[in-house]
């Protein structure tokens, strides 16, 4: 029996699954860290908490008995190394906001134009190549000393191999990957005044492999939405991911590098050969964690859930734009702010508590409909997160979707997806697609209920549009 171990590098913690060849969970370990917040908008984490983290759950998982390890991970983030391989700084993370003023650099360096068609993205201020250039802007001494530049969990791959290496859909996250040669972008680097130097090898997620001094393989895996995508099954199109965690996340495999121009999606390499779009809303389980922790402290979400079922659809005109960190896809503005519209006398805390979750469900079918302007289909959604634990939300996703609405028999996401990775760069599968028939696991379906939103989102629309001035000017 194979015992394959995957590890998710989360933003709050790091977690380790051991599943066999049928994808059974045999064993499961997880560590928290810290978040370094050393001024507002940004965010920094310690990589040695990293480590560490990974050390005690391989550790608690077993893994000397393991056949292959493989990694997913938080992805965008820039982890600086000197000539000894020791960190320079703290990493800066995927949702860091201070280089606001570098991606308006590439574009001027590059042309706007060429950025976006040779890495299928424009310059965001989560992406790893703002940082870079954010770095030898403003802590020059410390880029002096920069002799590699890694992600996140290819950071954990160098501290458990001592090697050096990226995969594909990671590394199209960086903003420096060119989309249809799947490696770094030679015109971005001379551009930016970069040197190749600087960055590890890229390869294929499964295609490679090292080992821990205990001789057990690792392999690359995947950045956390391409790997949890793979543990969810959506690596052929036809199959939509829908993500419903702090963040949320439309997932839709490609067969093309398709990009959308007005950089309303993401376009990256998937994990399994391919290529994805996904459309990413900052706060989707967050908003409704805010509305619990503001208005219903100590209430479970369940609880939550079931006032919102008491509102009838479309919440009697109140809106709610769930933007409480800014946007990121499709309505790319780090200035836009949450609120609500339309409250009247007859509102009461059953309305207020529907609005959130419509208002996120608009969001992400907002993203739905630029990936079906990429040519993205959905014949099932599958989804995962707390969110995909409700009945009634996952029918309102099947009203705004139009297919019905899956969820898994289990939810171990990235972690899975880096395991799956993992056995198909030893042997254990011969490519991914037949790893995911093997393993991934789907439950009940939910179908549309015929519910009517479209009065509701032309709504949320206008009240965006109208507001977006005040929220710049505020």
């Amino acid at each position: 029996m194979a015992r394959l171990i995957g590890l998710d590098l989360g933003t709050s913690g790091l977690k380790g699954i051991v599943v066999d060849e049928t994808g059974r969970t045999l064993k499961s370990a997880s560590r928290e860290y810290p978040l370094l917040t050393p001024k507002p908008g940004w965010t920094e984490q310690d990589p040695a908490h990293w480590v560490r983290a990974a050390r005690e759950v391989l550790a608690e998982l077993d893994e000397p008995r393991a056949d292959a390890i493989g990694l997913a991970g938080q992805m965008h983030g820039s982890v600086f190394l000197d000539e000894r391989g020791e960190v320079v700084r703290p990493a800066l993370l995927w949702n860091d906001g201070r280089t606001a003023a570098e991606c308006a650099e590439i574009d001027r360096r590059v042309g706007p134009d060429r950025v976006r068609a040779i890495t299928g993205n424009p310059p965001l201020v989560g992406f790893q190549a703002p940082k870079i250039l954010w770095l030898r802007n403003h802590e020059p001494e410390n880029f002096a000393r920069v002799r590699k530049i890694l992600l996140p969990k290819d950071y954990l791959l160098y501290a458990l191999t001592g090697e050096f290496g990226a995969e594909v859909s990671d590394a199209s996250g960086t903003g420096l990957l060119d989309l249809r040669t799947r490696d770094w972008s030679d015109e971005m680097l001379g551009a930016l005044d970069l040197s190749r130097d600087l960055f590890p090898p890229v390869v294929e997620s499964s295609a490679w492999t090292f080992r821990t001094p205990d001789g057990v393989p690792v392999a690359g895996g995947g950045g956390d939405q391409a790997a949890g995508a793979v543990g969810t099954g959506a690596v052929s199109p036809g199959i939509v991911s829908v993500s419903l965690g702090t963040s949320g996340v439309v997932f839709a495999a490609l067969d093309r590098p398709e990009f959308d121009g007005a950089g309303r999606a993401h376009t990256f390499c998937h994990a399994n050969g391919g290529w994805h779009a996904m459309g990413v809303q900052l706060s989707c389980g967050g908003a409704l964690r805010w509305f619990r922790d503001r208005f219903r402290p100590g209430a479970s979400y369940d609880e939550i859930v079931a006032l919102a079922q008491r509102a009838p659809a479309g919440c009697e005109g109140l809106s709610f734009l769930p933007h409480l960190a800014g946007e990121r896809t499709p309505h790319n503005d780090p200035a836009l702010r949450a609120s609500w519209a339309g409250l009247c006398l007859a509102h009461d805390e059953t309305h207020l508590a529907r609005s959130v979750i419509e208002g996120i469900s608009f969001g992400l079918a907002d993203g739905w409909d630029v990936l079906r302007g990429l040519g993205a289909t959905a014949t099932e959604i599958r989804v995962s997160g707390g969110g995909g634990r409700s009945p009634f939300w996952r029918g309102m996703l099947a009203d705004l979707f139009g297919a019905p609405v899956r969820t898994l028999e289990g939810d171990e996401g990235p972690a899975l997806g880096g395991a799956i990775l993992a056995g198909v760069g030893v042997g254990v599968w011969p490519d991914v697609a037949t790893a995911c028939a093997a393993t991934v696991r789907v439950g009940g379906e939910t179908v549309p209920t015929g519910s009517d939103y479209s009065a509701a989102r032309s709504r949320n629309a206008s009240l965006r549009s109208a507001l977006t001035p005040w929220d710049h000017a505020a």
